[in-house]
């Protein structure tokens, strides 16, 4: 009997707190059935008060294992493994041509006799009592002058008048010779004429017949700069220490002495003949300095040609071009 008792006691509870139960909120009935039952649920550990807590993890730094990814970086792009080599022009090329200084006054003609180079040469100037008039000066009383082929020593043919009365030398361009002076100035004095003349600069076409051709150059100055400074990166990448500031210093005065030499090209702005020519003896003298086979080019300074599109053949009457297969309707 007591022990039937002590079983019925706990039921006789609930049924008493059975209405209080269902009026009281879902989480107090929880909380008696916890008790009542003695179920404990498992609550979060309570840090205890005054423990501050752990400051929050530092981002591991770059390179450290667990570091996010970095986004890389723009890279300069890097320097070719080898020179870049633009095709070397040739003497043929400009051999029996007419050839004007800046493309406005004076001729040069080269000629070849058997394996001999010479010159014919009528350099433009003003006149040393009245400089605002202009004269012309035949070399050699308008002779043909000899000229010493010096090979290619910056990759470009090169051939010298040392013994002339103005001493000059001539690097030869595709379609034109550039012109330089072999004595103590680039003016040339002739009393008994009563002329100086500065010869210095590029010798080449008229101005005007070479606005037809604008396209090709300006798309070959592209080839050819970007061989400069593919070039010129390398070259500063071998150097010594020592030796990279005269090499950056050098391509400095190119630009600047490019500018120069080329402002007085006859309709230079528009077709950029000048600009192109001097780019790409630049980029051979460079290729040269470096040890590179000029006589194998690895990079073409003349645009390609497109191909031809295949002739598109005609529709044919009856027929609908864009419905291939069907037959016309009768």
């Amino acid at each position: 009997m007591p022990r039937t008792r002590s079983l019925l006691l706990p039921l006789l509870a609930a049924a008493v707190a059975a209405p209080v139960m269902l009026a009281a909120p879902p989480a107090q009935a929880q909380n008696f059935f916890e008790r009542l039952f003695g179920i404990k649920p498992e609550r979060p550990p309570v840090p205890p008060r005054g423990v501050p807590e752990a400051p929050p993890a530092a981002p591991a730094a770059p390179g450290e294992p667990g570091a996010p990814a970095a986004p890389e970086a723009s890279r300069p792009a890097p320097a070719p493994a080898r020179p870049v080599v633009l095709k070397v022009p040739s003497e043929d090329g400009v051999i029996g041509q007419e050839l004007q200084l800046n493309g406005t006054s004076g001729t040069l003609k080269l000629e070849r006799s058997g394996t001999t180079v010479t010159a014919r040469i009528k350099l433009p100037g003003t006149k040393i009592s009245q400089p605002a008039e202009s004269c012309t000066v035949p070399l050699a009383n308008g002779n043909p002058i000899t000229l010493s082929a010096e090979g290619k020593p910056e990759g470009a043919p090169r051939f010298e008048a040392a013994g002339a009365e103005c001493p000059l030398r001539f690097d030869v361009v595709e379609g034109g010779v550039l012109v330089s002076s072999l004595g103590q100035g680039p003016v040339c004095t002739f009393s008994n004429a009563d002329c100086a003349t500065t010869p210095v600069g590029l010798w080449g076409p008229a101005g005007a017949s070479l606005i037809p051709r604008a396209g090709e150059f300006d798309t070959a100055r592209g080839v050819a700069d970007k061989a400069v400074r593919d070039n010129y990166k390398l070259m500063t990448q071998r150097a010594r220490r020592e030796d990279v500031r005269p090499v950056v210093s050098e391509q400095a005065a190119f630009s600047a002495d490019r500018e120069q030499l080329c402002r007085g090209y006859a309709r230079e702005g528009t077709h950029g003949f000048c600009h192109l020519r001097v780019t790409e003896n630049r980029a051979l003298a460079l290729a040269t300095r470096l040890g590179a086979n000029t006589a194998v080019p690895t990079a073409a300074a003349a645009p390609r040609r497109s191909r031809p599109k295949p002739a598109v053949e005609p529709a044919v009457d009856g027929m609908n071009p864009d419905a291939a297969g069907e037959m016309p309707p009768e």
